[in-house]
């Protein structure tokens, strides 16, 4: 669930915090208060884009933060996991986000910097969100398909034809590489052909390149290098006055201390030692001077060689490790191009084999969902009645298509909202108040199914009044059994039946107009509501019909919540 939100510099709100409840949370207040100022700032959190000219006016920065509790939070744990974020303690997860006039934003969650793409993909686990016009998706045949997927709890079969769908396009695009046309095959085993010679005749290896410019730098350098040599030579072992030389002496006067101080003998061990070190380091020298001084032919091999790298990485690009995985690349591709018509037979056969499969798996896909699709109609039906519809036909069409990602199926929710009237593609439908209910109802039947904690109406009881806006708030209000679920909304009607009330209104404060939202009591509830009856002038009449309002919604939600254990109890689930 969401338990708190803090917003600060967003549009009308300077400073905002707010701590939700499980059930039902009702937002409420005035047109113009500030209300949606608390959905632009979930968006944020949930990776919609930032628009500057949300920031308030003479701030520098606007901040958001929420924190979540999550009850099973396996599947997010695993998504965090996935993009190197750390788990909360305890199921908790804290989501920031902050951006500038500039432009520039930042977004973290659990301390941990994230990408947009990846603040989106951990939001679409964490919120359902539904404004006036979100319902478009019911509208989506994908989104149906989902739908009546996730009521029949037909994941393992989906997935099981999904594997198979993916190993099917991987197959044809095996196959699509290797039919290329007669004179594109000829090309591009002649180009392939002079890459693997080439790279093949140039034996590079990784290790060499270093190795040729440390030898170059110092053969081209070859006269410092021995006169430095020399100089290190004639210091250690061949001047006069060399280290070796002072070594000796040292050696001599130690022979005559050995039998006045008895330690003298292990000084003498030791600069026999060093003796043999600063011999064996000018040896050392020597030798590689003479090695320097060897063949000059050496210097300019090393130059052509260092050239054929240098051309080979302008050519081809990277590095030498590039080189060398070019090289493998274009080996095999020119073994699969040379024995085209070997691969295409072996790809044809198992394409033949892969079709099969996904054939009886998208029937065996296809035989689960006609009953899911009969339960699914029978469920959003019963519930189109209890939201008004008392006539309303709904139905599930089918249409077979050819394999596809999600399966064999295509379909339709189709709609007649009147007795008599034809049923038609959802699409077709114009009224966005029949939309929202139909949204509500079918939110209302994945409620047990959609594992996603959070649900969020925005207004869609628009166009809607009387016994219907009762019902909708009885919809919710049972919805929020299951879920957490935040409504804003206009409608009294509507707002009786949250667990509980939140108010926002704008103020002046130091010339500035400021948004707030305060949780409301009892006394303050029944204000509100009949505020939202009658006008901000409250009167006994509205008063009295307010508390009415909120006793009868509240005897109604226990009733409810009663029939619901009680039928839980008799199916056993």
């Amino acid at each position: 669930m969401l338990q708190s939100l803090q917003i600060k510099n967003l549009a009308l709100v300077e400073a905002l915090q707010v701590e939700f409840e499980s059930g039902l949370n009702v937002i409420t207040g005035e047109t113009g208060a500030g209300k949606s100022m608390i959905i632009g700032a979930l968006n944020l959190l949930l990776g919609e884009r930032a628009d500057k000219t949300l920031l308030r006016a003479g701030a520098d920065q606007c901040a958001v933060e929420a924190m979540f509790q999550m009850a099973r939070p396996d599947e997010l744990n695993a998504l965090l996991q996935a993009s190197g974020i750390e788990c909360g303690t305890d199921g908790r997860l804290i989501i920031k986000r902050a951006f500038a006039a500039s432009g520039a934003g930042r977004q973290f969650v659990n301390n941990s910097p994230v990408t947009l793409q990846a603040l989106k993909r951990i939001g679409e686990l964490l919120v359902d969100m539904h404004g006036p016009h979100d319902h478009q998706s019911l509208l989506n045949a994908d989104f149906q398909l989902n739908v009546l997927d996730a009521f029949g709890r037909l994941e393992k079969e989906l997935a099981a034809y999904r594997e198979e769908y993916d190993r099917h396009q991987d197959l044809l695009a095996q196959r699509q590489a290797l039919t290329v046309g007669d004179a594109d095959l000829a090309r591009q085993v002649d180009l392939l052909s002079f890459q693997v010679k080439e790279l093949e005749t140039a034996a590079v290896r990784e290790e060499e390149e270093a190795e040729i410019i440390r030898e170059q730098n110092v053969l081209g350098n070859a006269h410092a290098v021995l006169q430095w040599t020399e100089e290190i030579r004639q210091v250690l072992t061949e001047a006069e006055a060399s280290a070796f030389n002072c070594l000796a002496a040292a050696q001599q006067a130690l022979d005559k201390l050995a039998p006045l101080a008895p330690s003298a003998a292990g000084w003498k061990s030791e600069a026999r030692t060093l003796a043999e070190q600063i011999q064996d380091l000018s040896s050392g020298v020597g030798a590689f001077a003479r090695n320097v001084e060897g063949d000059p032919g050496r210097l300019q091999w090393l130059d052509d060689r260092l050239a054929v790298y240098q051309k080979l990485k302008r050519k081809y690009g990277g590095s030498v490790a590039d080189l060398l995985k070019l090289l493998e690349q274009s080996r095999e591709r020119l073994r699969d191009l040379q024995t085209r018509d070997e691969q295409v037979r072996k790809l044809d056969g198992e394409l033949k084999a892969s079709r099969q499969r996904l054939e009886a798996l998208g029937q065996a896909l296809r035989r689960k969902r006609a009953p899911a699709a009969e339960n699914l109609v029978k469920a959003i039906t019963a519930e189109l009645h209890d939201l008004g519809f008392e006539k309303a036909a709904f139905a599930v069409m089918f249409s077979p298509v050819e394999p596809r990602a999600d399966g064999l199926d295509a379909l339709d929710f189709t709609f007649a909202p009147n007795p008599g009237e034809l049923a038609l593609p959802l699409r077709a439908i114009a009224s966005s108040g029949e939309m929202s209910r139909v949204m509500l109802a079918v939110k209302t039947v994945l409620a047990e199914h959609d594992r996603i904690p959070v649900l969020i109406f925005d207004e869609i009881d628009v166009n809607i009044g009387g016994t219907t806006a009762r019902r909708v708030g009885e919809k919710l209000a049972q919805v929020a059994r299951r879920r957490q679920v935040l409504c804003i909304t206009h409608l009294p009607q509507v707002a009786v039946h949250g667990n509980t009330q939140f108010a926002v209104e704008k103020q002046a404060q130091n010339g500035r107009t400021v948004a707030r939202i305060i949780k409301l009591d009892t006394p303050s509830r029944i204000e509100e509501i009949a505020r939202m009856l009658g006008g901000r002038d409250a009167t006994r009449v509205t008063l009295a019909h307010a508390r009415e309002l909120l006793e009868k919604a509240s005897a109604n939600i226990i009733l409810n919540a009663g029939k619901v254990r009680a039928k839980r109890k008799e199916t056993g689930s």
